[in-house]
């Protein structure tokens, strides 16, 4: 809840700004015609340059937050199957072995569900994340001093690999969410925002009667995209969530009863 009012006040602080940088530009515009009459001020080029560069970084920035967005659910999905699978080949140690594995499985899957469900919440997010750290040490151990007694001659072939696929992936995933747009790109997206709220304003300046309509939509659309490649960048912050595919971990409580 607060990184998503957070961004809020932040597209809210870039639209309000905006429109200022827009009415800026509009009396620089106003001021030099008054001064020079209808002289071309030939800043053309500019504007179109100022504002392709605009699209272009919030075009980028868009691209990379949707695949970043991507990667992270097609992650959440590995996960799953790599508990999932290591879950199955439990079947393959000797029973007294297995019973206390299936303990500590059942104990790393309610820490990673936990990693992520209270996200929000820094301490017992990281908490759990370094639960479920312990876990994979116990889980290891336990595995490796029981699968060469396993009635089946492949049983570590199959098991200590499929451990590691779940071991390996939650790193993956912490790394994942720790990657997100440069902030050196965020502060020239927002520069950009400025420079072309300025430029649109002073070109207003040229129309007989002003319309602030103009101003407002333009404002209101680079904020709202804005908004959207930032709620890409942060899913689990604002109104864009990964709560549903959070679910194909979740599920996996019904078949590890």
């Amino acid at each position: 809840m607060a990184f998503e009012i957070y961004f809020v006040a932040t597209v809210a602080a870039l639209l309000v700004g905006m429109l200022v940088c827009t009415e800026v530009g509009y009396r620089l515009g106003r001021r030099w015609r008054r001064s020079h009459g209808d002289a071309s001020t030939g800043g053309g080029a500019v504007e179109a340059a100022v504002l392709g560069l605009l699209g272009l970084t919030l075009a980028f920035s868009f691209g990379g937050a949707s695949d970043r967005l991507t990667t992270r659910r097609d992650q959440i999905v590995q996960e799953a199957n790599a508990i999932g699978t290591a879950w199955l080949r439990l079947d393959l140690l000797p029973q007294a072995d297995r019973l206390a594995l299936r303990v500590l499985f059942r104990d790393y899957l309610e820490s990673r569900i936990e990693v992520y469900e209270k996200f929000g919440e820094r301490e017992r997010s990281n908490a759990a994340l370094a639960r479920g750290g312990q876990l994979q040490q116990q889980i290891w151990t336990a595995a490796v001093g029981s699968c060469p007694q396993a009635p089946v001659a492949a049983a570590c072939m199959l098991l200590l690999p499929a451990l590691n696929d779940m071991f390996d992936i939650t790193t993956t995933r912490t790394m994942a969410q720790q990657t997100h747009l440069p902030l050196l790109i965020i502060g020239l997206l927002m520069l950009l925002c400025g420079l072309g709220g300025v430029l649109s304003g002073y070109a207003m300046a040229a129309q007989k009667d002003r319309n602030p309509l103009q101003a407002a939509i333009f404002a209101l659309a680079i904020s709202a995209t804005v908004y959207v490649v930032l709620d890409l960048e942060y899913p689990r912050a604002g109104l864009i969530s990964l709560g549903p595919m959070d679910e194909a971990i979740v599920g996996l409580r019904e078949t590890m009863r």
